[in-house]
């Protein structure tokens, strides 16, 4: 806001619009309290993410919308109670993603755009504090491979298109 010369309001009724618009859509941080994650500021995905010209905002754009659209088929058919978060702590640290099934933190994605040697030292972190049951750091480029990503319990490095085969 302080940069648009705008003030907080303002903004929020644009990002509102566009909201409504179904130009783009938001998630909100993860945490036990209520209060203090209405406090934290959301994150703000585009719903065509090809309108992202950086590739690591166009994939994580991707995977968040594919994650959302799946969370909403798991609650539309009764499978429980799902919800779609980011992760982030007082360090910066952060997680793009946790789903959480039935109010508890259920499985974490990273988005890469491309291959890293190693996973996140965040969400290894936060799979450690969290008791995750999933941890997956989702790399865009990389080919699909017909394995299970959800079948380890340690923090893995999985291809987007054998995740999103894998999501509904």
């Amino acid at each position: 806001a302080t940069k648009l010369r705008v003030s907080d309001n303002t903004v929020k009724n644009w990002l509102k619009a566009l909201k409504g618009l179904y130009y783009c859509f938001e998630i909100t941080p993860w945490s036990k309290n209520v209060i203090r994650s209405l406090i934290k500021e959301p994150k703000y995905y585009l719903w065509d993410w090809s309108l992202c010209k950086d590739s690591g905002a166009r994939a994580e754009n991707f995977i968040a919308s594919h994650l959302l659209k799946a969370v909403h088929f798991w609650n539309d058919y009764g499978f429980g109670e799902f919800g779609l978060y980011f992760v982030r702590n007082k360090d910066k640290k952060e997680v793009d993603f946790l789903v959480s099934k039935d109010n508890k933190p259920w499985f974490l994605v990273e988005v890469k755009a491309h291959r890293n040697k190693e996973l996140s030292p965040a969400l290894i972190d936060f799979h450690r504090e969290l008791k995750t049951e999933y941890a997956l750091q989702v790399v865009v480029d990389l080919p699909y491979v017909n394995k299970s990503c959800f079948a380890s319990k340690m923090p893995i490095i999985v291809p987007a298109k054998t995740f999103l085969s894998q999501l509904i």
